[in-house]
């Protein structure tokens, strides 16, 4: 499952998110979220396979983030050209993969 998670998070383009749930669903299995997460915790190569991109249902970034924390995520995701909502989160209906 490692590389099937990682293989389609190299098809979300920049400047679009996906969520854990859209991910597992995807792959086979809507109930695999917190299996996708634990998976990009470990991401071999975060430059190459951008787990930057992924957010929760709500459109919120996590506390966990692998490689620099919430900040990190959320400025990678600006330099992309994804504004925020006021409340921090991002709007899934505009910058969510169609």
């Amino acid at each position: 499952m490692r590389e099937k998670v990682y293989a389609y998070l190299k098809t979300v383009p920049e400047g679009r998110v996906v969520t854990y749930g859209q991910i597992a669903s995807a792959l086979g299995n809507k109930n695999l979220a917190r299996a996708v997460g634990n998976i990009l915790h470990q991401n071999p190569d975060p430059q190459n396979i951008p787990c930057h991109r992924v957010v929760n249902r709500k459109g919120e970034l996590s506390d966990a983030y692998a490689f620099g924390g919430r900040e990190a995520q959320r400025a990678r995701l600006e330099e992309e050209g994804i504004v925020f909502r006021g409340n921090g989160t991002v709007d899934i209906g505009k910058y969510g993969m169609a």
